[in-house]
């Protein structure tokens, strides 16, 4: 194995106040046929949250508490932090490492799925950060993607566990499972393996725990209407569970994300709850793994 000198964590970016909501979604959408008005109905969601998105508090956190794994138990390597998206961005935290001599990166994506928007367009990402700063960066080599790594499905699974342990005990058996993923153009989707690798990893979440009774969804698809996206949108799942199992419990678990951000906290505990409500369900919202020690030390 080569030997590296620093770390540096890659993620998405996100707001972290009412002025940074249009630029930021401004980068997003950069290249994309987006119409304004699209845009500007995303920017009232994060508005009605102040302008923030709790993806960089998360990331933040991350960041330490890989910094002490890396510091405790080695490789003693430095982490840096770079988005896609919003500040720090991938050009800024690869030219501090340069400034800083370093000059062999592993990279960890917050994304543990095969895709374009999820790992592609990362590598992407990172070569034009690197074409940006010039001779001086640093060579960067990307992690392997997660998503059937122990270290992702013990901390996703005792997440779930957490979440079970909200629901009575007498109702806890009969709970059902809806996992979370974001949805992608079809199209896009049969030249990959996403949804190969996210049913691979609800069934070794769900067989952790001992559940036959599960789902997996899609959310935040966008786009035109025409357009064919992956399904079962998470709202049409909720019907159709609606149907078989009036009054469930259900607990949702946004498996296809490592961080809280708008897609987590306004599509699925204001959107979805809306519906669970109108439906008659118990909703239980599982959190994402960033965080978690079992899952720091994956990373490690």
């Amino acid at each position: 194995m080569p030997a590296y000198d620093a770390v540096l964590l890659v993620s998405f970016g996100g707001p972290e106040g009412p002025h940074d909501v249009i630029p930021f979604l401004e980068n997003v959408v950069r290249g994309k046929d987006v119409p304004r008005e699209r845009l500007l109905e995303v920017a009232r969601r994060y508005e009605s949250f102040g302008g923030v998105s709790p993806i960089n508090t998360q990331n933040r956190a991350l960041l330490a508490a890989l910094a002490s794994e890396l510091n405790t138990h080695g490789p003693g390597l430095p982490v840096y932090w770079g988005n896609r998206n919003w500040h720090p961005l991938l050009a800024e935290a690869i030219g501090r490492m340069a400034d800083d001599g370093i000059r062999r990166v592993l990279a960890f994506v917050t994304s543990g799925f095969s895709s374009y928007p999820g790992c592609r367009q990362y590598l992407e990402d990172i070569q034009r950060a690197r074409q940006a700063v010039g001779p001086a960066a640093p060579q960067v080599d990307k992690l392997r993607v997660f998503y059937n790594h122990p270290g992702f499905v013990e901390a996703m699974g005792d997440r779930v566990e957490d979440a079970l342990a909200q629901i009575p005990p007498e109702r806890r058996p009969a709970a059902r499972l809806i996992y979370t993923a974001h949805s992608l153009p079809v199209a896009m989707a049969r030249n990959c393996v996403y949804e190969r690798q996210l049913q691979e990893a609800c069934r070794l979440v769900a067989g952790r725990l001992g559940r036959s009774q599960w789902l997996l969804t899609y959310q935040s698809r966008s786009g035109p209407a025409s357009q064919p996206w992956l399904e079962p949108d998470v709202r049409d799942g909720l019907r159709r569970l609606a149907r078989e199992a009036p009054g469930a419990d259900v607990v949702v678990v946004p498996i296809g994300y490592v961080c809280e951000h708008m897609e987590i906290v306004y599509d699925l505990d204001v959107e979805t709850r809306q519906v669970f409500d109108e439906l008659g369900l118990n909703m239980v919202r599982a959190a994402v793994v960033a965080g978690h020690p079992r899952f720091v030390r994956m990373i490690r």
